[in-house]
């Protein structure tokens, strides 16, 4: 981090040596670490050495770093590559179908292409064009209001590009959004995550199942395409057997999570496909409409427990109707719900502070739940099963809150349940609970929270409301998201299950992000913003992702009727 202003800017008060020296032994040691990451990807994949100068590391997810080179053309100048280094853990059907969303769908309408592909073993290289971009933190609040319609527009052309081919990206947010603000050029990227629609164009997406429930590993479930380890060397599969597929299972050094196979045939040992017993408490007490089955791995001793609990609910709830049974009668029952499914009985749970033996035993939903914290959309929070192009836009519409309050990121929660109660607080509970019955959720929640004027939010949170004191740039031990991976956060100063209505109106210098820069309210056009943004930013924010609008539709939205051709 930089050093305070107020420091720097004081007369006569130079910087210590002790912290220039500092400051130096991190760079050295920076510089040493990229150097050797390079001499390890040329060691890995040795072709490159005689395509490539690989002059820096310039990114670094979860699954894949990112290196600047440079290629000698034949013409004799050189042209700048983005090398992309996939980790060798990743699945070759989900590499394939990186690079077949890239050579397909990719090189226009502002969708990254592919020029070249490097394998040596299970390390794969993606060469594509490379686009020298802005960071958004650091242009957010010196955008002309023109810009962002811009920026906007042309995220709507690549969105819509992508769904043409039944692509859904899953991790739409501004790094995966390159914008050279001098050229005026875009370029979408990164289609690690991406799943297929059903009706999807490209073929190998068929082939990717659901990603995992649980965060850490999304990469490594696939629908229909299970195997032992692998590289590219081995062809994608063309027809698959969906009952040998289901029969075996990846897996990976750091994958621990479960198989999120619909139906796993089970060992001997019982082991194949298991769930465990300690089930996550859903979402706001959420009732799982989707499930109609459970599928129980748990030993005869749990068996056994699990028997007798049930037998505790079935006793109470015979109780409350005064219908008088003898203990034949219960074992009886007993053994019947012991031998079918337990999910067909209505739990005593539903509303309350506890989770009982019933909804323990369900087996947990196999959902997407992709992507980065604060862009997930609310179908995706609640694990609804059915998810399509609709979690493109709702992403889209969480960059636009941002563009347009001058917060980024605006929304950061440790949790899905945080996040939904962050979600409540802009667009209400009561509308979110409505929404979510739409596509098969039911939520609860303790607390009503109206929702806000959109408009009133933004002007508030850019500084433009004049009733509102001006706030702190960066508030005290504030990190830049760019250098956290979007630690610096939006956060909900009450319980998840009880957002507040004045949690934004009370705290909003640890509120809804943080504002890098002061914006002068006299910036180019922020000062008449037109209703047209706000309703577009409405339509984005659609909690229901079946009404929610499309990126064709958003391109013909009256906020960009200057700017079609």
């Amino acid at each position: 981090m930089e050093e305070p202003m107020a420091f720097s800017s004081l007369p006569g008060c130079d910087r210590s040596p002790a912290v220039d020296s500092l400051k130096r032994y991190e760079q050295n040691v920076k510089l040493s670490g990229i150097k050797k990451d390079i001499e390890k990807l040329c060691e890995a994949v040795p072709q490159l050495v005689s395509v490539f100068k690989i002059k820096d590391k310039i990114g670094e997810g979860t699954f894949s770093s990112v290196y600047l080179a440079t290629a000698q053309l034949q013409i004799g100048h050189e042209e700048k590559i983005a090398l992309k280094h996939l980790i060798p853990t990743s699945h070759p059907v989900r590499i394939a179908a990186e690079l077949q969303c890239l050579t397909v769908a990719g090189g226009q309408d502002n969708v990254m292409g592919v020029k070249y592909c490097f394998r040596k073993n299970d390390h794969v290289v993606i060469a594509m064009p490379y686009l020298e971009h802005e960071s958004f933190l650091d242009i957010l609040n010196s955008l002309s209001f023109q810009e962002v319609r811009e920026y906007m527009f042309n995220l709507f052309i690549a969105l819509k590009r992508i769904h043409q081919f039944g692509i859904v990206h899953r991790d739409v947010k501004p790094s995966n959004f390159l914008y050279n603000r001098r050229l005026k050029k875009y370029a979408l990227v990164d289609f690690g995550l991406a799943q297929g629609t059903h009706d999807t164009k490209i073929e190998l997406l068929k082939f990717v199942q659901s990603e995992a429930q649980q965060e850490g590993c999304p990469r490594n479930k696939y629908h229909g395409v299970t195997g032992h380890k692998g590289s590219l060397s081995r062809p994608a599969p063309k027809n698959l057997d969906p009952q040998c597929a289901a029969k075996t299972s990846v897996k990976r050094p750091y994958a621990n999570t479960q198989s999120a196979q619909a139906h796993v045939k089970q060992g001997k040992d019982g082991k194949e496909g298991s769930v465990g017993l300690s089930a996550q408490r859903s979402v706001f007490g959420e009732r799982n409409f989707n499930i109609h089955s459970s599928i129980s791995h748990e030993s005869p001793a749990e068996k056994l427990i699990k028997q007798s609990k049930t037998v505790d609910i079935i006793s109470r709830k015979l109780a409350t109707k005064k219908v008088a049974i003898s203990t034949k009668a219960v074992t009886s029952v007993m053994r019947k719900t012991a031998s079918s499914c337990l999910a067909v009985l209505t739990c005593d749970c539903y509303g309350t502070d506890k989770v009982c033996s019933i909804c323990l035993s369900r087996r947990q939903q196999a959902a997407p739940r992709a992507g980065t914290p604060g862009f997930r959309a609310p179908e995706v929070l609640t694990k609804c099963p059915n998810q399509t192009t609709a979690i493109d836009m709702w992403s889209a519409g969480i960059i636009f809150l941002s563009l347009l309050s001058g917060r980024y990121p605006f929304y950061k929660a440790s949790d899905d349940l945080t996040a939904l109660a962050q979600i409540m607080t802009i667009r209400g509970s009561r509308e979110t609970i409505q929404a979510a019955k739409a596509f098969g959720k039911s939520i609860l929640c303790s607390k009503e929270v109206p929702a806000q004027d959109l408009r009133k939010l933004c002007e508030r949170l850019r500084g433009l409301d004049p009733n509102t004191p001006k706030l702190a740039v960066n508030p005290p031990g504030y990190t830049s998201p760019e250098n956290t991976d979007h630690k610096a956060s939006y956060h909900v100063q009450t319980s998840p299950a009880q957002p507040s209505e004045d949690s934004l109106n009370k705290r909003d210098s640890d509120g809804c992000g943080s504002r890098p820069r002061e914006c002068p309210a006299d910036l180019e056009g922020w000062d008449t913003v037109p209703d047209e943004a706000y309703d577009l930013l409405d339509k984005l924010l659609d909690l229901n992702p079946a009404s929610r609008i499309t990126a064709e539709a958003a391109l013909l939205h009256p906020f960009f009727k200057d700017m079609r051709s």
